[in-house]
């Protein structure tokens, strides 16, 4: 049975998380310091990645159904198909998705399907095991589940929570299912990334990861049902500048930005209709093969998987990267983390 989850808890996480990243400075950090940390990709073609974050996403399939803030791992059967079978999908047209694991999910019964995406080569990323706010200072901000649970954080600090979330992801993933995680990506994006936030990033390098997947850079989108206009379209494509992959100066950390928009910005934020998304998508891949640029597309198949069960996102991001012949390339993320001048 669902159980509600309570608005005032959400809030109030989201408030420490907004709280958090204030004090710290990456809410402020100045156009020009962002500017003087960005590296550069390897020039002359366009790197097109499709990433999917496997965890449930509140709203879907029904938007009433709130209860995943409490257990993300817990993926539904049509999650896990519709990640699979974007897998097949996407490796026939000469790619490879890169997923997101929250480490919950290697609690359920079967993991075969995560095997098998990760024996046809797909690379699979560490994405905390409870879907942690990594920028949190105070135990109770860290996940909606330790507020509701509090005997979960057992004296430990916010820094001490995240940490063991990391490390028993990739325990999780070596143990249960056979498989080194790839890359880091954080629950929730930053306007700016873990700028501000050295202490965040050397945890991630003390626990073997070599880039992170944090920044979601800010643009407009509109209000539920609204069809998005020429000016909300056009600052979506204007954020893949700074979508764009770069070092974090204090340590050597790289950075692979989400472009907007994403899934859930679209189809939760904005309530928009597919076509709606699919000219928001094509126009940002195509600045980028344009401008060759890297492009990372952000989608979890929870939502995804709801509003587009034909698959025509990908589809069109397959479409154009073919038609794009020796400008583009689909690749993942450890590839385009390795191009990126330190």
């Amino acid at each position: 049975m669902a159980m509600k989850s309570s608005g005032c808890s959400r809030r109030a996480w989201l408030r420490g998380a907004a709280l958090c990243g204030a004090a710290t400075g990456w809410g402020g950090l100045g156009a020009e310091r962002l500017a003087a940390a960005k590296g550069t990709a390897d020039g002359g073609k366009a790197r097109i990645s499709i990433t999917f974050d496997l965890e449930m996403s509140r709203n879907f399939p029904r938007w009433e159904m709130t209860h995943w803030d409490y257990e993300k791992g817990n993926l539904d059967a049509a999650t896990k198909r519709y990640a699979v079978e974007a897998g097949r999908r996407v490796k026939r047209r000469g790619g490879r998705i890169h997923y997101f694991c929250v480490g919950r999910v290697l609690e359920q019964p079967d993991v075969g399907w995560l095997k098998e995406l990760a024996r046809e080569g797909h690379p699979v990323g560490n994405h905390t095991y409870d879907h942690v706010n990594v920028l949190a200072q105070k135990p109770e901000e860290v996940q909606f589940r330790f507020q509701r649970a509090p005997w979960l954080i057992a004296g430990r600090t916010a820094e001490e929570l995240i940490r063991d979330n990391i490390r028993l992801t990739t325990l999780a993933l070596q143990q249960r299912a056979g498989i080194d995680n790839c890359g880091f990506r954080t629950p929730g994006g930053f306007a700016h990334g873990l700028a501000g936030r050295e202490d965040v990033q050397r945890m991630l390098l003390g626990a073997g990861f070599t880039w992170v997947s944090s920044q979601y850079p800010p643009h407009a989108n509109t209000q539920p049902r609204q069809e998005p206009s020429e000016a909300v379209l056009a600052s979506i494509v204007d954020a893949q500048r700074l979508a764009q992959p770069f070092v974090y100066p204090e340590t050597g950390l790289v950075e692979i930005p989400m472009s907007p928009i994403s899934d859930i910005g679209a189809f939760r934020t904005g309530r928009w209709q597919l076509e709606w998304f699919l000219e928001a998508v094509g126009r940002s891949v195509d600045w980028a093969i344009r401008e060759q640029k890297v492009f990372d597309f952000l989608a979890h198949p929870s939502c995804l998987g709801v509003v587009d069960p034909e698959f025509r996102t990908l589809d069109l991001i397959c479409d154009r990267v073919e038609a794009a012949g020796d400008a583009a390339e689909l690749v993942d993320l450890d590839r385009i983390a390795r191009s990126v001048h330190r």
